[in-house]
């Protein structure tokens, strides 16, 4: 499915629930504005949102997204 670089968050959410509520990385990064690599940063970090693996595979649930990029951030953090 081709996507849009100006679709808004509830475009992406509306999406992704559409289908499947787990995202791989490439596509948890773009439904949060990110690159891969700065998602990949995160994790490696511990400071990014929610995953798990299933299988061999990294995924993000939908919800664990919307909570990460609710939170409450302070001056000076990484994500």
């Amino acid at each position: 499915m081709a996507r849009s670089n100006d679709e808004g968050p509830a475009a992406r959410a509306a999406e992704a629930r559409a289908g499947s509520p787990f995202l791989g990385p490439a596509e948890a990064a773009h439904y949060l504005g990110l690159s891969e690599r700065t998602l990949r940063e995160y994790r490696s970090k511990g400071t990014g949102p929610e995953f798990r693996r299933h299988g061999n595979k990294l995924r993000y649930h939908v919800d664990d997204l919307i909570a990460w990029s609710r939170r409450p951030r302070r001056a000076g953090d990484d994500a």
